[in-house]
């Protein structure tokens, strides 16, 4: 049986093993961090998309089970004028409509349900090196040291992907979008719960959106303009600090955002990246998928999607193709005009959101008029992309 060694035990890690598994081949999954991820304090959507995909493998109820539906979005300018609502997903939910869940909870149910099946992950191993000379297999080499010896490696590693790095020395950095991107958790928040619900403020200086999770906590997110963090001052950065950096931003908007920044217990802050295209995919029998490949900011809400589709596409070639290297220029072939789209697509709805007082008045009327016009199907090429497994 082929063993693929794969990179990274995020969201696109576990979710390979188990598409592969299903193709008949076997892996093992080596994650860098010892009890879990980075970025974990963050929450995200599942789109219709991404269960679908995770239909394919039949993984999508545990994390339907683990996450809520919030399908609606209420729209509200910075001086309080309500713009309208509309579906998530622009009238395109598709069988499973939207689910939000912490990113810390998607991958314990994720590492769950690989362990149900069988499938290993081992913690604390970092990606070193790889030697290709083997005629039909790979070595990783990592840092405390260890080999292993495989028939092809599969790098699901993430942003600052390791792998990418060695496929392509010369690959393109992760590019820093301007802003630092805060998730924070309220319990006591000032605000009427509207489950179900996400409720957008196009304010006068920054984006806020804020959601209620079926215990009644408040989840909000919002985009900070600021230089690019290193991770010590991320995590150094007190409480007290961040609600004081985002109210600033936020206190001149006729908006509960403030107030709900002020009231929250946590508060989780990342630099937010994207990778517009990265030249080079695969290499002899190496291959990067999911952020590791196409990284896109999060303002569409599909990077989790997206990384379940790679996911079940890749395993799926590999089932079908004569060989891996056929396997890696067949996947590249379907899943690479789609995922730079949303990349392009991600970075345009960030450069939108909070643009000068001239354009902002502009903005709010064209949100207004088109909401005022009923759902569209703009985001269907995104959300009703179905993975035949069968096909």
């Amino acid at each position: 049986m082929t063993k693929a060694l794969i990179i990274g035990g995020g969201i696109a890690g576990p979710v390979t093993a188990m598409a592969l598994q299903k193709a008949g081949i076997d892996s093992v999954v080596y994650e860098a961090y010892r009890t879990g991820a980075d970025d974990v304090g963050a929450f995200m959507t599942i789109m219709n998309n991404g269960f679908d995909a995770l239909n394919a493998i039949e993984a999508d109820k545990p994390v339907l089970q683990a996450s809520f539906p919030a399908d609606r979005a209420l729209f509200w300018s910075g001086s309080g004028k309500r713009l309208g609502e509309a579906p998530i997903g622009g009238g395109s939910a598709g069988a499973y409509g939207p689910h939000t869940i912490k990113r810390a909870e998607l991958y314990r149910v994720l590492h769950d349900e690989a362990a149900r099946r069988g499938i290993k992950i081992e913690h604390g191993m970092r990606l070193d090196d790889v030697d290709t000379g083997l005629e039909n297999g790979v070595v990783a080499t990592f840092e405390d040291g260890s080999r292993q010896v495989g028939d092809l490696l599969i790098g699901a590693d993430g942003i600052h992907s390791a792998t990418r790095e060695i496929i392509d020395p010369h690959a393109p950095e992760p590019r820093y979008t301007g802003t630092v991107v805060l998730c924070g958790y309220a319990r006591q928040a000032p605000v009427e719960p509207l489950p179900g619900v996400y409720r957008m403020i196009y304010g006068k200086r920054v984006f806020f959106a804020y959601t209620t999770a079926p215990d009644g906590e408040t989840w909000w997110f919002v985009n900070l303009p600021r230089p690019e963090l290193s991770k010590a001052e991320l995590a150094s950065t007190s409480l007290d600090e961040w609600k004081r950096q985002a109210t600033a931003l936020l206190r001149r908007d006729r908006s509960p955002a403030a107030s709900i920044v002020e009231a929250s217990e946590q508060i989780r802050a990342s630099n937010g990246y994207d990778i517009a295209s990265t030249p080079r995919w695969h290499a002899g029998r190496m291959i990067v998928i999911g952020d590791a490949a196409h990284a896109a900011a999060p303002n569409a809400g599909h990077g989790a999607s997206m990384a379940m589709e790679d996911a079940v596409v890749l395993a799926k070639c590999l089932r079908d193709a004569p060989e891996v290297v056929a396997a890696f220029r067949a996947y590249e072939q379907q899943r690479r005009e789609r995922v730079e789209r949303l990349v392009a697509t991600s970075a345009r709805m960030g450069g939108t959101a909070t643009p000068g007082p001239i354009k902002r008045i502009i903005r709010d009327i064209a949100i207004r008029k088109r909401l005022e016009g009923g759902p569209r199907n703009t985001a269907a090429w995104l959300t009703q992309h179905h993975v035949d497994w069968t096909d």
